[in-house]
């Protein structure tokens, strides 16, 4: 387990963009996937996107592929998830989770886990 720490939520506007951030505290994410989940008020946590651990496979829940973006920069050991195009649906707590090195979209597969950060748009 390590630790994650997300950070770049907010309130937006329908149709605006953020970029989230998720920093771990590990010598090199090369050996990680990270995932992100979003968890809306009354309803069960969900599987946003994930990116595996060399950062060649990425993958996207169907309501976010083409509007959202999932990223890695190894050299600050940190995770992004770009997301435009916001809709009201996509307000959430979005947390991001790590694991071994592959995607998984089951949140049970994830063993680290950051405290989250609140997403909401709205007009």
């Amino acid at each position: 387990q390590f630790e994650l720490v997300e950070s770049g939520g907010g309130l937006v506007q329908p149709g605006g963009s953020l970029r989230l951030s998720c920093a771990a505290s590990v010598a090199t994410l090369d050996y990680y996937a990270i995932g992100w989940f979003r968890q809306a008020p009354g309803k069960e946590r969900e599987g946003v996107s994930c990116i595996s651990g060399g950062g060649s496979s990425t993958t996207y829940a169907e309501s976010v592929k083409g509007r959202f973006t999932v990223s890695k920069d190894k050299a600050k050991n940190t995770v992004y998830l770009q997301m435009n195009s916001l809709k009201p649906e996509d307000t959430a707590v979005y947390f991001c989770a790590g694991r071994g090195y592959y995607c998984s979209g089951i949140e049970n597969n994830f063993n680290s886990w950051g405290q989250g950060t609140q997403v909401t748009v709205s007009s």
